[in-house]
């Protein structure tokens, strides 16, 4: 999955660089429940296709809502005004009745048509005609939605695109500050970097703490790396305070804990064939965990050794059910948290 998500940032690339340079596909079909990279490029699209001043002849954007698949197909069939091309956008194209009849113009597209179907969150069945058809003869780009684990190093790279360098360590905030939603990320390091002093090319924890309002000292982030070291009082300090702030989601919470000890749970189980594990073997272990954190997996697996990895992920199955009002329990996600906290230090 993560070679699958990095060919789609390639693939979204090239597609932008290729409107930049006036090379275009007759169809694209712009989806997935990811909607960063599909926005980019219909983005890039719309900036290059067509000149100022020949959008108003040549240009139609419209919504899936608001129109037919025959009023699309209809648009697409027409010639363009004094120019040598129309574009035809449909955004929010997973609301198109009939959506699968565009495949009858899929079968013989104008070559001076650009159609482009833009899907929010939402993709084509790809066993029907169209997905194929637009496969055939332009260009499908599918974008996945990332999972908690990987937003930390899709952070770095984005910075590392912009000519920006991130602590691992403020990745790791940022993401658990902003989630996954990648716009939500672009957006708020465009603020973060018109709040940094003029040519500073490194971001820090401080910085993010700073720009971006989560605090490091009672985040979730930091609260599993004292898990990991066993610091019982600060581990507990950082619950209290984490299950009584204002957007506390208990799942949220167990979901993160439950990532970062199934790992330590993989690692535990790859040490325990005996002998010490090859490079390769102690990163398939800790799929998704930056190399500056090894240090802490290797000390968190000999503090949660087999049996204590295995107990503590058995405790963070009840307490989701709990956390999602499993039992009807009247205990508060405060408390719940808490409470789990406790346990996974007395395993």
């Amino acid at each position: 999955m993560a070679r699958q998500k990095e060919n789609i940032a390639a693939e979204a690339r090239k597609l932008v660089e290729d409107a930049r340079a006036g090379i275009y596909k007759p169809v694209y079909v712009l989806m997935g429940d990811e909607p960063y990279y599909p926005d980019l490029v219909c983005q890039a699209i719309l900036d290059n296709c067509i000149d100022e001043f020949g959008k108003d002849f040549n240009e139609t954007v419209c919504y899936g809502a608001d129109v037919t698949a025959e009023q699309v197909i209809t648009a697409a069939r027409r010639f363009p005004m004094m120019a040598d091309r129309q574009l035809v956008v449909v955004k929010e194209a997973q609301m198109l009745k009939g959506i699968e009849d565009i495949a009858i113009y899929c079968n013989e597209p104008l070559d001076s048509t650009v159609l482009v179907l833009l899907l929010h969150k939402a993709s084509l069945d790809k066993r029907k005609s169209l997905y194929k058809s637009a496969q055939k003869i332009g260009a499908v780009l599918d974008s996945p939605a990332l999972r908690d684990y990987e937003v930390p190093a899709w952070i770095g790279n984005y910075y590392s695109e912009r000519g920006l360098s991130i602590e691992p360590a403020a990745a790791a905030l940022f993401a658990e500050s902003v989630g996954t939603d990648l716009s939500t990320i672009v957006v708020e390091t465009d603020k973060l970097l018109k709040n940094l002093p003029e040519g500073v090319r490194s971001v820090s924890i401080a910085d993010i703490e700073r720009n971006v309002g989560i605090s490091r000292q009672f985040s979730v982030f930091e609260l599993t790396k004292e898990l990991s070291y066993r610091n019982a009082q600060k581990a507990l300090t950082i619950a209290a305070h984490l299950g009584n702030a204002a957007r506390f989601a208990m799942p949220q919470a167990v979901s993160a804990l439950y990532m970062h000890f199934n790992r330590i749970l993989r690692y535990a189980a790859l040490l325990a064939r005996g002998g010490y594990p090859s490079p390769d073997d102690k990163a398939a272990a800790l799929a998704g965990v930056n190399p500056y954190f090894y240090k802490e997996y290797d000390i968190a697996v000999r503090n949660y050794p087999l049996p204590k990895a295995m107990a503590v992920m058995s405790l963070l199955c009840e307490y989701d059910y709990l956390g999602k009002g499993g039992d009807g329990a009247a205990t508060t996600p405060a408390e719940l948290l808490l409470e789990l906290v406790a346990k996974i230090l007395n395993t």
